[in-house]
């Protein structure tokens, strides 16, 4: 298998970050789409709340389970081939979806997830590996990416939904034409076969990172903001609708908060470069999260801005934390620990989040409940966000 960084032309370089995008695509709107077109769901299979919720469990439970996978099916199969069947992995899921049933719905979502999770731990060392000195550049480009294409899928799928009484299940499945043409376009990449970058397959084992309080604080800190992201992710159309707004104008709503979630990566890399303690920073996205989550409570009339703030606070907050794993590390052997521990923990906490959510709604009979819960996990996110921000370093024994 070759190692070796692959020596490119200008129009080989140009395919490959235009498949680098295109995989960027897919690694977010088949997962989230299902907010908008979550009432129908519901509708349609006859669904508890809990069991809706369940849709974007899944994922988060994917993403903590099948993220080790990734770097050993790459070391097997190379970066190439590994990305190549995660876009396979999401086509199968999308088209599953014309099948009208709950249970396929299901595996379906799983099926997408596992690719994703394949995609979100190989895509940074693809980058890493070919475009060393543009990584920050090339890592905020295609977040972006991600945010504007999974915000305009939202945006878009109700109408989508109801032209020609389509329905859901299309409108959800549509995605998929975006991922077969996603698999031609990165086609050229499976005659190279190199192995991910070594943050990536460096083993770590007997590590003792699990037992320092500042591992905990920036994993706590990720977890909890991904537990608030979900449940905003999964509730926040219907949260909408039951406040007035039309299906439609939630779903646009709902791609705001989506969109907003990627523009920080513009902002945030170049000032996190600047700062040696981020305390404030932590607690101030955190607090302006909280505050938004009771603005939707109490002043619904204003959701644009609430739901745009709580989407760039969102973004921002993910950004700041990946960012502790680098700052608070000796070296990439202890980085990769952390990583590995804040995925895994992070996912299996915010996984709990849309399905306890749901159980909320459908004991209260409200939304109010769940924005509660979002504003005060905010508050928690920014406690540990708080202590994981101190200007100092995990203990070398690790």
């Amino acid at each position: 298998m070759n190692n070796a960084l692959p020596s490119r032309t200008t129009l080989s370089s140009i395919i490959l970050i235009t498949g680098i995008f295109f995989i960027a695509f897919n690694l977010r709107a088949p997962v989230t789409g299902i907010g908008p077109v979550l009432d129908n769901i519901i509708a349609s299979f006859n669904l508890t709340a809990s069991q809706a919720g369940m849709l974007t469990t899944l994922p988060l439970l994917a993403f903590a389970l099948a993220s080790p996978l990734a770097s050993t099916l790459a070391k097997k199969l190379g970066l190439e081939i590994s990305l190549f069947i995660a876009l396979i992995l999401i086509a199968l899921g999308l088209l599953s979806r014309l099948i009208p049933s709950a249970p396929l719905l299901y595996i379906g979502t799983g099926v997408i997830a596992v690719g994703i999770a394949i995609g979100n731990v190989l895509l940074p060392s693809l980058i890493k590996r070919d475009f060393p000195h543009k990584v920050a550049i090339m890592t905020s480009a295609y977040v972006l990416a991600m945010g504007v294409f999974a915000g305009s899928y939202s945006a878009l799928i109700i109408p989508l939904a109801g032209y020609q009484d389509m329905g859901w299940q299309i409108a959800l499945a549509s995605y998929a034409l975006l991922t077969i043409i996603s698999i031609f376009i990165w086609l050229p990449q499976l005659k190279l076969h190199t192995k991910p970058t070594k943050d990536v397959t460096q083993s770590v084992p007997g590590s003792k990172i699990w037992h320092y309080p500042l591992a905990w604080h920036i994993t706590l800190f990720l977890g909890l903001n991904s537990f608030f992201t979900y449940i905003m992710i999964a509730w926040l159309p219907s949260v909408l609708i039951d406040a007035g707004y039309d299906a439609q104008h939630a779903g646009v709503l709902h791609g705001a908060f989506q969109f907003a979630s990627a523009l920080p990566g513009i902002l945030l890399i170049p000032l996190l470069a600047k700062l040696k303690d981020q305390r404030m920073l932590a607690l101030i996205l955190a607090l302006c999260g909280s505050a938004c989550s009771f603005g939707l409570l109490y002043f619904p009339s204003a959701a644009f801005i609430w739901t745009a703030t709580l989407g760039f606070c969102s973004g921002a907050t993910f950004i700041l934390g990946i960012s502790y794993v680098s700052l608070r590390s000796h070296n990439s052997r202890q980085a990769t620990s952390l990583s590995a521990m804040a995925q895994c923990a992070g996912y299996l906490l915010a996984a709990t989040g849309p399905m306890f959510a749901g159980a909320l709604h459908s004991y209260f009979g409200s939304w109010d409940s769940l924005l509660w819960l979002c504003a005060l996990a905010s508050i928690a996110c920014g406690i540990f966000g708080y202590l994981g921000g101190r200007d100092i370093l995990l203990s070398k024994n690790a």
